[in-house]
């Protein structure tokens, strides 16, 4: 491999570990700190993606249907909490999985009826339709360098989020300690509503900035929730630093795995995933 190509996919690595990092953001947001297991987390990354694709081909804009479909995420998000998920915070893992499982039977459903089956793709914005020549041969899209930077950009605002803020503050006492929060005034139910759907929207804004280069089809949600929830493990349950890291490790390891042992490449990641579990049984950071 010359260093042309090594480059092409370190970059390609990279944002699909950022990609990674921001479903697994929201999934280990979700289970670490409410101890919800939702298994429908990557039914919202679908809904973004095809949500993108009907907006940005209805308002011809893919800036204004992003940003309109981060609102409509958020607001879907505190309704289905406070609809569903909030009555299930008590209940066992079983009752959380036997729902969030009967979601994504659902969402698919929603999704069939209001879009169709069909495969569609996601015009990608003219601004950002260049390539960046790296030989004479081989160039990099200029939109996949967008969609790191958008990562990057909401990875550094999750972090001063959760540690520089107020709102923070009580997202980490909660999570620590639920009934202590609660003696000392955090209402927990607004926090709580709050995360969740700051995980929707984390979930589906990636699958709307991924929508242009991944194709949008169903059942897309699938693959990437199982993925995610590698990340969150190998990075550690709650751990929204370990999430970063196991995202940047898997997408390293699932990318070059493609290029250099092909044969091999369905399971290495696994093989990262029980090396870590292995060495650290609780993932690479604790919450």
């Amino acid at each position: 491999m010359d260093l042309a190509n090594f480059l092409i996919q370190l970059l390609n690595s990279v944002q699909y570990g950022l990609l990674l990092f921001m479903l697994a953001a929201g999934l280990t947001l979700i289970f670490g700190i409410m101890g919800v297991v939702n298994l429908a987390h990557g039914s919202f990354y679908m809904l973004g993606a095809y949500t993108a694709w009907s907006l940005s081909s209805q308002l011809g804009s893919l800036a204004l249907a992003i940003v309109l479909g981060t609102v409509l995420a958020i607001v879907f998000g505190l309704l289905l909490e406070r609809l569903l998920f909030r009555h299930f915070y008590a209940r066992d893992h079983l009752d959380q999985v036997l729902l969030t499982f009967g979601l994504i039977y659902i969402f698919e459903e929603m999704r069939s009826l209001i879009w169709g089956d069909d495969v569609h793709g996601t015009r990608v914005p003219a601004l950002l339709s260049d390539s960046i020549p790296l030989t004479d041969t081989l160039s990099y899209p200029v939109y996949r360098l967008f969609i790191s930077g958008v990562c990057i950009a909401l990875a550094i605002g999750l972090y001063l989020l959760i540690s520089k803020t107020r709102l923070g503050m009580k997202i980490r006492a909660g999570a620590f300690n639920r009934d202590m929060a609660e003696a000392l005034g955090i209402n927990i139910r607004r926090l709580y509503a709050i995360v969740f759907a700051l995980g929707v929207a984390l979930a589906a804004i990636a699958g709307m900035i991924a929508s242009p280069i991944s194709s949008v089809y169903p059942n897309m949600g699938s693959q990437v929730l199982i993925m995610a929830f590698v990340v969150v493990v190998i990075g550690g349950i709650g751990s929204v630093r370990g999430a970063m890291i196991a995202a940047l490790l898997v997408g390293l390891v699932d990318t070059f795995g493609k290029v250099l042992l092909p044969a091999m490449s369905g399971m290495l990641v696994y093989v990262l995933m029980a090396a870590v579990l292995l060495w650290k049984p609780e993932g690479l950071f604790k919450q």
